[in-house]
Protein backbone atom coordinates (compact mmCIF):
# COMPACT_ATOMS: atom_id res chain seq x y z
CA UNK A 1 0.00 0.00 0.00
CA UNK A 2 2.65 2.26 0.58
CA UNK A 3 5.67 0.85 -1.04
CA UNK A 4 6.96 -2.02 0.36
CA UNK A 5 11.23 -1.98 0.14
CA UNK A 6 13.03 -5.34 0.22
CA UNK A 7 16.16 -5.08 2.37
CA UNK A 8 18.95 -7.43 2.70
CA UNK A 9 19.14 -7.72 6.24
CA UNK A 10 22.18 -10.12 6.09
CA UNK A 11 24.68 -8.10 7.67
CA UNK A 12 22.47 -5.91 10.39
CA UNK A 13 23.52 -5.07 13.17
CA UNK A 14 21.74 -7.01 16.24
CA UNK A 15 19.58 -4.93 18.39
CA UNK A 16 19.69 -5.68 22.13
CA UNK A 17 16.42 -7.30 23.62
CA UNK A 18 16.25 -9.72 20.32
CA UNK A 19 17.97 -12.71 21.65
CA UNK A 20 18.56 -15.83 19.42
CA UNK A 21 20.04 -17.38 21.87
CA UNK A 22 19.40 -17.50 25.72
CA UNK A 23 20.96 -18.84 28.97
CA UNK A 24 19.12 -18.23 31.64
CA UNK A 25 19.71 -17.68 35.17
CA UNK A 26 19.56 -21.21 36.63
CA UNK A 27 21.52 -23.01 33.36
CA UNK A 28 25.27 -23.50 33.94
CA UNK A 29 27.32 -24.63 30.85
CA UNK A 30 30.90 -25.81 31.19
CA UNK A 31 32.84 -26.15 27.53
CA UNK A 32 33.25 -23.21 24.61
CA UNK A 33 30.62 -21.11 22.66
CA UNK A 34 30.87 -20.35 18.93
CA UNK A 35 27.56 -18.07 17.62
CA UNK A 36 26.16 -15.76 15.03
CA UNK A 37 23.48 -13.57 15.94
CA UNK A 38 22.68 -12.26 19.37
CA UNK A 39 23.72 -14.45 22.61
CA UNK A 40 22.29 -13.44 25.77
CA UNK A 41 23.98 -14.85 28.80
CA UNK A 42 22.46 -14.77 32.82
CA UNK A 43 23.69 -17.85 33.26
CA UNK A 44 27.03 -19.48 34.01
CA UNK A 45 29.61 -20.18 31.49
CA UNK A 46 32.95 -21.94 31.94
CA UNK A 47 34.90 -21.53 28.58
CA UNK A 48 35.74 -19.60 25.88
CA UNK A 49 33.18 -17.65 23.71
CA UNK A 50 33.64 -16.53 20.16
CA UNK A 51 30.94 -15.55 17.66
CA UNK A 52 31.76 -15.14 13.57
CA UNK A 53 34.08 -12.08 12.89
CA UNK A 54 31.68 -11.71 9.44
CA UNK A 55 28.92 -11.29 11.27
CA UNK A 56 28.02 -8.49 13.24
CA UNK A 57 26.90 -10.35 16.48
CA UNK A 58 26.07 -9.21 19.75
CA UNK A 59 26.92 -10.91 23.64
CA UNK A 60 24.92 -9.23 26.05
CA UNK A 61 25.95 -10.67 29.55
CA UNK A 62 23.16 -10.01 32.11
CA UNK A 63 22.92 -8.73 35.60
CA UNK A 64 23.10 -12.21 36.94
CA UNK A 65 25.58 -13.54 34.12
CA UNK A 66 28.80 -15.27 34.81
CA UNK A 67 31.77 -15.85 32.25
CA UNK A 68 34.45 -17.31 33.21
CA UNK A 69 37.00 -17.74 29.79
CA UNK A 70 37.64 -15.46 27.04
CA UNK A 71 35.37 -13.24 24.94
CA UNK A 72 35.74 -12.73 21.54
CA UNK A 73 32.70 -10.75 20.53
CA UNK A 74 32.20 -7.70 17.97
CA UNK A 75 29.78 -6.03 20.45
CA UNK A 76 29.86 -6.85 23.52
CA UNK A 77 27.37 -5.60 26.59
CA UNK A 78 28.37 -6.65 30.17
CA UNK A 79 26.51 -6.05 33.03
CA UNK A 80 27.37 -9.11 35.10
CA UNK A 81 31.27 -10.73 35.59
CA UNK A 82 33.83 -11.63 33.39
CA UNK A 83 36.60 -13.24 34.75
CA UNK A 84 39.28 -13.36 31.60
CA UNK A 85 40.14 -10.98 28.41
CA UNK A 86 37.39 -9.47 26.50
CA UNK A 87 37.49 -8.80 22.68
CA UNK A 88 35.34 -6.55 20.85
CA UNK A 89 36.57 -6.08 17.50
CA UNK A 90 33.94 -2.99 16.94
CA UNK A 91 32.37 -1.92 20.71
CA UNK A 92 31.96 -2.71 24.38
CA UNK A 93 29.44 -1.33 26.56
CA UNK A 94 30.12 -1.77 30.87
CA UNK A 95 26.97 -1.42 32.71
CA UNK A 96 27.32 0.07 36.04
CA UNK A 97 26.90 -3.31 37.41
CA UNK A 98 29.87 -4.84 35.23
CA UNK A 99 32.74 -6.55 36.53
CA UNK A 100 35.65 -7.48 34.60
CA UNK A 101 38.30 -9.51 35.73
CA UNK A 102 40.82 -9.13 32.50
CA UNK A 103 42.08 -7.00 29.67
CA UNK A 104 39.52 -5.56 27.47
CA UNK A 105 40.29 -4.67 24.01
CA UNK A 106 37.85 -2.55 21.91
CA UNK A 107 37.57 0.28 18.91
CA UNK A 108 34.57 2.02 20.73
CA UNK A 109 34.09 1.80 24.60
CA UNK A 110 30.94 2.70 26.52
CA UNK A 111 31.76 2.65 30.64
CA UNK A 112 28.93 3.80 32.76
CA UNK A 113 29.76 4.81 36.34
CA UNK A 114 30.11 1.86 38.72
CA UNK A 115 31.70 -0.24 36.12
CA UNK A 116 35.24 -1.67 37.53
CA UNK A 117 38.19 -3.19 35.13
CA UNK A 118 40.51 -5.58 36.80
CA UNK A 119 43.06 -4.83 34.41
CA UNK A 120 44.40 -3.08 31.23
CA UNK A 121 41.86 -1.24 28.61
CA UNK A 122 43.70 -1.45 25.41
CA UNK A 123 42.21 0.64 22.47
CA UNK A 124 42.47 -0.84 19.19
CA UNK A 125 41.80 0.75 15.95
CA UNK A 126 41.85 -1.89 13.62
CA UNK A 127 39.87 -5.77 13.73
CA UNK A 128 42.04 -7.77 15.80
CA UNK A 129 43.04 -10.85 14.59
CA UNK A 130 43.55 -13.92 16.57
CA UNK A 131 47.69 -14.39 15.63
CA UNK A 132 47.69 -10.34 16.61
CA UNK A 133 46.12 -11.52 20.56
CA UNK A 134 48.67 -12.09 23.31
CA UNK A 135 48.83 -15.54 24.66
CA UNK A 136 50.08 -14.73 27.57
CA UNK A 137 51.72 -12.13 29.52
CA UNK A 138 55.22 -13.35 28.41
CA UNK A 139 54.03 -12.92 24.92
CA UNK A 140 52.31 -9.71 24.81
CA UNK A 141 55.54 -7.81 25.23
CA UNK A 142 56.65 -5.97 22.02
CA UNK A 143 60.40 -5.60 21.09
CA UNK A 144 61.42 -2.52 20.64
CA UNK A 145 63.01 -1.03 17.25
CA UNK A 146 66.80 -0.83 16.76
CA UNK A 147 66.89 3.02 17.80
CA UNK A 148 64.71 2.04 20.97
CA UNK A 149 66.42 -0.18 22.78
CA UNK A 150 67.91 0.47 26.07
CA UNK A 151 71.53 0.10 26.78
CA UNK A 152 73.20 -3.17 27.22
CA UNK A 153 74.73 -3.31 30.28
CA UNK A 154 78.88 -2.97 29.16
CA UNK A 155 76.83 0.64 27.19
CA UNK A 156 75.00 1.35 30.50
CA UNK A 157 78.31 0.91 32.51
CA UNK A 158 80.80 2.89 29.48
CA UNK A 159 77.77 5.55 29.63
CA UNK A 160 78.09 5.71 33.75
CA UNK A 161 81.61 6.07 33.88
CA UNK A 162 81.52 8.88 31.69
CA UNK A 163 78.76 11.11 33.30
CA UNK A 164 80.43 13.30 36.51
CA UNK A 165 77.98 13.81 39.09
CA UNK A 166 78.32 17.00 41.26
CA UNK A 167 80.43 15.67 43.61
CA UNK A 168 83.23 13.92 41.23
CA UNK A 169 83.64 17.73 39.89
CA UNK A 170 86.42 19.88 41.06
Amino acid sequence: MFGKSKKNNSKVRAKAGAADTLITRDTKITGNIQFKGVLYIDGHVVGDIAADESEMSLLTIGKHGVVEGQVDVPHVVILGRVKGDVYASEHVELESSAHVEGDVYYKLIEMSMGAEVNGKLVHREQKLLNHDKPRDKAASTTKAKPSERSATSSEASDASEAVKTPSSVS
